[in-house]
């Protein structure tokens, strides 16, 4: 249809697998608060792409996420310029600032209606938290219309098995998608965790990626001098 008139703002990765004979580009969202992006992160975001042949994956920083409070201390930017750091190196993967720039609150479904295209298949990204809560979201409706979410576990919480089994049953019946899972190995690091570890003057160098590590030393993250109440 009518790609003559948007051409130009299509990033030139976009372009590439348009031009391909697929008839759908598979995009991945991936989206997040990042304070720090670290290897949780990356390892699941190399997942999304291989288990769900992803052309593009989007890494999206929040500005404002309805549903955490964030740490004063660490701006937006300085979040998307570690996300940055962190994918430079990643092929496929567009670092975008789409919510930063949103005024007011961010919410999954904006961003769905701004990537979504006919030819455009959609696959966000949900942790457990989020899969669990999916239906409290805005516009679940919209969100299940528009994408097809998937999830990836981090954790390795046995008490969470059936209720996330409950709950993929019932979105199934509700919005009649089947939300798939990511298979990966649990790996035990959150953002909390390595905030926590900076916060008391220790070494992060293990848990984010060297370019990430280095930002946040020369910049003094999350040094806990201030934003002392940051505990999500």
């Amino acid at each position: 249809g009518g790609d003559g008139k948007k051409g130009r703002s299509v990033p030139p990765i976009l372009q590439k697998a348009r031009d391909r004979t697929a008839p759908m580009t598979r995009i991945g969202i991936y989206g997040g608060s990042f304070s720090p992006v670290h290897n949780g992160h990356l390892a699941a975001a190399r997942a999304f792409m291989e288990q769900m042949w992803l052309d593009v994956l989007y890494v999206i920083p929040a500005r404002d996420p309805p549903h955490k409070q964030l740490d004063g201390q660490v701006r937006a930017a300085q979040r998307l310029r570690m996300c940055e750091l962190a994918f430079a190196g990643t092929e496929g993967v567009i670092v975008s600032d789409m919510e930063l720039r949103r005024a007011g609150k961010s919410y999954t479904v904006d961003t769905l209606r701004e990537l979504s295209a006919p030819d455009r298949r959609l696959f966000l990204l949900c942790g457990t938290d989020m899969l669990l809560t999916l239906d409290e979201w805005k516009s679940p409706e919209e969100i299940f219309r528009l994408s097809y979410p998937v999830y990836v576990r981090r954790e390795d919480d046995r008490t969470l098995d059936a209720p996330i089994l409950e709950k993929i049953d019932a979105y199934n019946r509700e919005y009649g998608k089947v939300v798939r899972r990511i298979v990966m190995p649990p790996i035990p690091i959150s953002s909390a965790m390595v905030r926590g570890i900076l916060a008391a003057g220790g070494d992060v160098s293990g848990l984010v990626p060297p370019p990430v590590a280095a930002y946040i030393a020369e910049n003094r993250l999350y040094t806990g001098k201030k934003g002392e109440k940051d505990n999500e």
